[in-house]
């Protein structure tokens, strides 16, 4: 099941851009790093630089991937080249007529057969001039994202239709709240950098007053980067028109567009779809970002063999390119390979399996071929609770997906039963594994200040014999080791002494406490009036406040 529609003889390959030298940090992250090495600590950091502590941690994000490589780069030209055979010589089909009329006036053909036939020159062209290094801003720009090189951001996705309970095993259905809800912890998430629509909101009938408010609920939640999508045009357009509103005039949104649109416009194997096709072409025109999804199951609605999976939707996902340029030169759009995979005995997806972090990394290799901002999806656990299974499937598909480079990691947190139930309680164990995972990407420094021999000598010569109260291992406590928020390092004792709580009692503690305090007021309460006087926003102010507040 993939992220809901936003509306329900080869010749040699052209790199279409020339590749830059290895990029430097973000300035800020560079400071970031700088503050907390030298105060020794995130939180002092935070204090010196005048921002949150969650933001120095955010600016040491997009750290940078690439370590793991599933294809070489010969594999990654087949698959370049096969994925242009099957746009020049297979097509998609069910263009709608705006498309085809953009398109052909591109360079598409439309054949006999009705598909429509991208020619490999054009495509080349396209890729070569098509947007990149472009940022994903959050409301507020601590948030701001440069997803592009190797830099890697965890964020989650959707869409389920369940919120789990991890102590009865219960599944009920996910309401506008949960939606709310999730954003606000999201909003708390040191590891987590942008929030896309996890759950949908089933206790709204009609999908269109679903759509806005679903995206309502989304910006009230989060200064974070928001994704989400729409099931027609018009709701779009609605929701555009509050999305000036929020950031002060359609100018300053188109400035910073704070939410992009996930777009499910092909229904794979190979055909447009009708409606997701004109909500794209509203975002476009509205300057919103756009996630061009292709969400093939290999095995189902993608061809069983992961080469060929990743050829059929690596072709989509250019003819999405394509497509958008068409409707405006130059407009951002991220390349979205969401490869899933199935339980070839029964048919069912297993986003949880081996097979889909194979596919998530080298759909990261795919988007940095083209120099393409690229989004894949990584831990859609197949557990239904989040236990053990849960945990080791995150931790192998987080490790490999975001150590390949994957600059937006989708599904990241939260997810389990395949897309069809999500955890709150399991959203912050998650934020944990991501952590500990970007640890991993961020690898070892060996330099000569690393190497310490003089530390070594001195402890070992002057010194007590170990390094606990070095000046060395009190400067690289917050730098180079990272803390779980809710995993448990105490001895087996301690463990005892406090009643033997399991890791889902400790992340329900903290969801309560955030829950309970965590109210983002970043929204005017007479902008928010303002709103609601225009649209039918099902969200309960009162939801929105402290318990007993006014």
């Amino acid at each position: 099941m993939a992220e809901a529609s936003s509306l329900a003889p080869a010749r040699p390959a052209v790199r279409p851009a020339a590749r830059p030298a290895r990029a430097l940090p973000p300035l800020a992250a560079l400071r970031a790093f700088e503050a907390a090495a030298r105060q020794g600590s995130f939180r002092a950091a935070a204090e010196e630089l005048a921002i949150s502590q969650s933001a120095v941690s955010h600016q040491i994000a997009g750290l940078e991937g690439g370590r793991y490589r599933p294809l070489s780069d010969a594999d990654v030209e087949k698959i370049h080249r096969a994925a242009l055979d099957v746009l020049e010589q297979i097509g998609l089909a069910d263009a709608i007529p705006s498309c085809i009329e953009a398109c052909t006036a591109a360079g598409a053909i439309l054949n006999d057969a009705g598909r429509l036939i991208f020619p490999r020159t054009l495509v080349e062209d396209v890729v070569a001039k098509a947007a990149r290094r472009f940022p994903l801003h959050g409301q507020d720009p601590q948030h701001d994202m440069e997803p592009w090189g190797k830099r890697v951001y965890f964020g989650t996705a959707g869409a389920a239709v369940n919120i789990v309970d991890p102590v009865t095993g219960a599944y009920r259905e996910s309401t506008v709240k949960d939606a709310y809800d999730i954003a606000r912890i999201v909003d708390c998430m040191e590891h987590i950098h942008f929030y896309q629509r996890s759950v949908v909101c089933r206790d709204i009938a009609d999908p269109a007053d679903m759509d806005f408010n679903t995206c309502y609920a989304s910006v009230s939640g989060t200064t974070k980067h928001v994704g989400t999508s729409w099931v027609a045009p018009e709701q779009c357009e609605a929701s555009l028109k509050m999305l000036h509103v929020v950031a002060g005039g359609e100018d300053k949104w188109r400035a910073r567009p704070f939410v992009s649109q996930s777009n499910c416009f092909v229904v794979p194997p190979l055909k447009f779809a009708y409606d997701a096709c004109l909500c794209l072409e509203t975002a476009v025109r509205g300057g919103m970002p756009v996630l061009l999804l292709s969400a093939g199951q290999a095995g189902a609605t993608a061809p069983a063999a992961l080469a060929s999976a990743l050829v059929q939707e690596t072709a989509e996902c250019l003819a999405g390119l394509v497509y958008v340029n068409a409707i405006k030169p130059g407009a951002p759009a991220i390349f979205g390979t969401w490869c899933f995979v199935s339980d070839l005995r029964t048919g069912a997806m297993s986003g949880g399996s081996p097979e889909q972090a194979l596919l998530s990394a080298a759909s990261a290799q795919m988007s940095r071929f083209y120099d393409l901002t690229g989004g894949t999806a990584s831990g859609m656990s197949d557990a239904k609770l989040p236990d053990m299974q849960a945990g080791y499937e995150k931790a192998y598909n987080h490790a490999l997906v975001g150590n390949a480079g994957a600059n937006l990691i989708y599904e990241s947190a939260g997810m389990l039963a395949s897309l069809l139930g999500f955890s709150m309680e399991g959203l912050i164990i998650d934020n944990d594994v991501i952590g500990a995972v970007q640890r991993t990407i961020k690898g070892i420094d060996v330099s000569d200040e690393s190497m310490s021999l003089e530390t070594i000598r001195k402890v070992c010569i002057e010194g007590p014999g170990h390094y606990l109260g070095s000046d060395q291992t009190l400067q690289l406590m917050q730098k180079e080791y990272i803390y779980p928020t809710v995993g448990d390092r105490t001895s087996p004792n301690e463990w005892v002494e406090q009643g033997r709580p399991s890791v889902v009692e400790r992340a329900s503690r903290k969801l309560e406490s955030i829950l309970a305090t965590h109210y983002p007021s970043h929204i005017p309460e007479s902008v928010d009036a303002a709103i609601r006087e225009r649209l039918p926003i099902r969200l309960p102010r009162a939801a929105m406040r402290p318990a007993g507040a006014l």
